[in-house]
């Protein structure tokens, strides 16, 4: 977290802030259906996030961000985000800025307090073992009946 922040820098939390200098974006052809339109616009937006060597992240967020990214996330660290569900790059480019924003900050959030191992208190194990035996005695009932 060396570098200074500027006015476009989009700060998630203290350890994870987004440089637009590690964001790379390529406008492509959205799929499906919409006519003329989509043949010839380029409205579609793939962010590329090179969060291996992002300097806003620390080391604990970047893992984690590479993680959660899943398949998004190419070998060498670079999470690739496409949005394609608006008509225009604007609304696109937005989406996937806001998708970037919301993985990241699913990383940024601290882990969750350890478990702490408890034990079943004492009248659980009771009704437990009496159930357990009232089990025991309706199945052997079930049996063959003995004659005398």
């Amino acid at each position: 977290m060396t570098a200074l922040m500027s006015a476009d820098d989009i700060i998630i939390a203290t350890e994870a802030v987004i440089h637009p200098g590690d964001l790379h974006e390529d406008f492509i052809r959205s799929s499906g259906p919409g006519g003329q339109n989509v043949n010839k616009v380029a409205t579609a937006v793939q962010l590329r996030f090179d969060a291996a060597n992002a300097s806003g992240l620390s080391e604990r967020v970047r893992e984690r961000a590479i993680r959660l990214a899943g398949q998004r996330a190419t070998k060498d660290g670079v999470i690739v985000i496409e949005a394609g569900r608006f008509r225009t790059q604007e609304q696109n480019r937005a989406d996937a800025r806001a998708r970037l924003t919301a993985l990241v900050a699913k990383a940024a959030e601290p882990p969750p307090p350890p478990r702490k191992k408890t034990k079943p208190s004492k009248g659980a194990v009771e009704r437990r073992l009496k159930t357990k035996a009232g089990r025991s005695t309706v199945k052997k009932l079930r049996g063959r009946v003995e004659s005398d």
